[in-house]
């Protein structure tokens, strides 16, 4: 995060003496607005079904809430990717991948972006690849001009790096958003793998508290349906 002056926020210093600093977070903008409005959508729907429905109507709606809501908070608001000088944390809709930078092997966008660490291979939730906004970007390579309008597919909060705090949609328009982060990452990877304090395995957490609420409310719901 960034201090009111602009400023990447510094914390306390690390084992080597050096100032840690906040984790630079990317995200995708559509993603979290298509989550929102869903979630809007849905409360309203729901809401008037429980109030001015017959029946079982209420219970079967009300048992929809978290069917519904968790998995879209799980798929759309939840997903990202934080990375600082120590590690790479993998934030994906029902599982957290936390791989310490000597431990990333490679960073891949094809199709996906897949994280290489420890031996194995993760999707990367956050950072999706935009096949058109690759064709825009290799059309502009093409030309050799300048994009008037940047994507605003993803951005990243955080310490980008000297001179600048904030880095948001796409600040090199002759490449895809999701290949610029890769390329971040990759770097960062290289960077930072003989750190001291970057060595450690790849540890894996499930999302029970996105797991737990859906599997109860699908129980509730087919109780509700069947009774």
């Amino acid at each position: 995060m960034t201090d009111s002056d602009g400023k990447p926020h510094q914390g306390s210093a690390g084992s080597d003496g050096e100032p840690v600093y906040a984790d630079r977070v990317y995200r995708s903008i559509p993603g979290v607005i298509s989550g929102v409005l869903l979630l809007a959508v849905a409360g309203w729907l729901i809401g008037d079904a429980a109030l001015s429905g017959t029946g079982k109507t209420p219970y079967v709606s009300l048992a929809a809430v978290p069917v519904f809501a968790f998995p879209v908070i799980a798929y759309t608001l939840r997903p990202a990717v934080l990375a600082n000088d120590r590690r790479l944390v993998v934030r994906n809709p029902l599982r957290t991948i936390t791989a310490p930078w000597a431990s990333v092997e490679a960073l891949r966008a094809g199709y996906s972006v897949e994280l290489f660490a420890g031996g194995a291979k993760y999707q990367v939730w956050a950072v999706p690849v935009s096949l058109r906004q690759r064709k825009r970007a290799n059309r502009i390579q093409q030309r050799g001009g300048v994009d008037r309008h940047p994507s605003r597919l993803g951005v990243a909060f955080g310490r980008p790096g000297a001179g600048s705090s904030v880095v948001a949609g796409a600040p090199d328009p002759s490449r895809a958003w999701s290949d610029q982060v890769v390329g971040v990452l990759q770097e960062q990877a290289e960077r930072n793998a003989a750190r001291p304090d970057a060595a450690g395995p790849v540890v894996v957490r499930w999302c029970w508290w996105i797991i737990a609420p859906t599997l109860a409310g699908l129980a509730a719901l087919v109780v509700a349906i069947v009774v």
